[in-house]
């Protein structure tokens, strides 16, 4: 259920907007983060994700506003970036914790590999992020929700699928 509302989240901002007021759909946003304090472990970055969503929700309700509505898929970006990122300089790579959950003895080549990943999605979460942002402050209703509830996904699967097909030939490389 969490991940259909964060899915769904740019369409019902598109939808509600002006249609519905933003305070009441700030209620989406609190509802999402419920949901997924239910879900999720007690980590640091959960918690951030938290406070921020509950931030933007009460910002949203406070100001009947839309901007902070808008914000959240930044506020994912930058907290992703952020996970990712610390990862770098606190090793292992957050992309090396879950190779190792299928393969706990990597060897030193994929250990640089799963880094070389890892970076690849901070560079992926901070160039999303800045469009996101673009699209909050400058684009209309519709694009920002065509971006962030379609396009962004739609990249973010493709980087997915790639990264796995370039895996299984670097894996086939090494290991062949």
């Amino acid at each position: 259920m969490p991940v259909l509302v964060t899915l769904l989240y740019p369409l019902l901002v598109w939808l509600g907007h002006g249609e519905v007021e933003p305070r009441l759909l700030a209620g989406v946003l609190v509802l999402a983060a419920l949901l997924r304090l239910h879900a999720m472990e007690s980590g640091k970055a959960g918690r951030w994700w938290l406070a921020g969503a509950l931030l933007l929700a009460l910002a949203a309700a406070w100001g009947n506003a839309w901007m902070p509505l808008k914000l959240y898929p930044v506020l994912v970006n930058a907290l992703l970036l952020g996970a990712f990122g610390y990862s770098l300089v606190a090793p292992p790579s957050l992309i090396e914790r879950l190779a190792r959950i299928k393969e706990p003895d990597l060897p030193p080549y994929a250990v640089q590999y799963t880094r070389r990943v890892t970076q690849v999605w901070c560079v992926f979460f901070f160039i999303n992020g800045a469009i996101a942002l673009w699209t909050a402050l400058c684009a209309s209703p519709a694009v920002w929700s065509l971006y962030n509830g379609v396009i962004a996904y739609a990249l973010m699967g493709s980087l997915f699928g790639g990264e796995y097909l370039v895996r299984l030939r670097f894996q086939h490389r090494n290991n062949g």
